[in-house]
């Protein structure tokens, strides 16, 4: 696919992630409506109703590309997806039922297993980041569009992470030490991708956990900002995995590469 296709693709897409928002915060203002699904995590009206409101433009836009989405079962079985789009309609569910605002809305393209490009949407915060090809990942902002600016407040005696907890484990203790990170804050869901491209925050790192529909857009986005995601071995990921197990991670800005 060409990056005029992928502009196409993505901007086309961009009016429909801010309505999903709007809509995401009047059905949790109304009362969300919340379920406990079989792996123990919770999941509410809102998330199934966004994840329709995704895959029925995606579908529009690109009627034969799979849709492997968080929150139904349809393409999770195949094996051997190269092109594909992997959706998380809400990503941090936790945050979106408790009135909290880190939740976000996320699709990402995967052409030949590598992101290829991103939409995520922070609707409480009314931030909206997307990319779609190398030195292309933006913010909008008043309807404007702004490049993402790695190197922005960066402090090289002050790198700081985010983090998905505040208890750091050993091994990721160690990956800080050489990383020489002085700070880390905790925050929840794909908006971690998003501050690092946008050079508000230096990195991220964890051990393996979650799923590929949580990773790809921000991925694409931090990747296309001239940032990094490799594992702890510095291996590039790749998608459509086994279960879309994500492995250990490492997100670099571009200034710590």
């Amino acid at each position: 696919m060409i990056q005029s296709d992928l502009k196409k693709i993505i901007e086309n897409l961009i009016q429909t992630f801010l309505d999903a928002g709007r809509i995401s915060l009047d059905l949790r203002k109304k009362g969300l409506i919340k379920e406990i699904k079989f792996d123990n995590t919770p999941v509410s009206n809102g998330d199934l109703e966004v994840n329709k409101i995704l895959i029925k433009r995606i579908l529009k836009l690109t009627p034969n590309i799979p849709i492997v989405s968080e929150e139904t079962s349809e393409n999770k079985s195949r094996e051997n997806l190269e092109n594909f789009w992997l959706i998380d309609p809400i990503d941090g569910t936790y945050d979106y039922i408790n009135d909290l605002d880190e939740f976000t809305i996320n699709a990402g393209l995967i052409i030949k297993k590598k992101p290829a490009a991103g939409l995520i949407y922070a609707p409480a915060k009314d931030r909206m980041f997307y990319s779609y090809g190398d030195d292309l990942s933006f913010e909008l902002k008043d309807g404007v569009p702004i490049k993402l600016n790695h190197s922005k407040n960066f402090d090289r005696n002050e790198i700081k992470f985010v983090s998905y907890s505040n208890k750091i484990k050993p091994e990721i203790n160690e990956i800080y030490k050489k990383l020489k990170v002085k700070k880390y804050v905790r925050m929840k869901s794909s908006l971690k991708f998003c501050v690092i491209a946008a050079g508000e925050y230096d990195g991220y790192v964890a051990e393996p956990r979650a799923s590929e529909w949580d990773i790809a857009a921000g991925h694409a986005i931090l990747k296309h900002s001239g940032g990094s995601v490799t594992d702890f071995n510095g291996n590039e990921i790749y998608y459509g995995k086994k279960d879309f197990k994500n492995p250990s991670l490492i997100l670099k800005s571009r200034n710590i590469l």
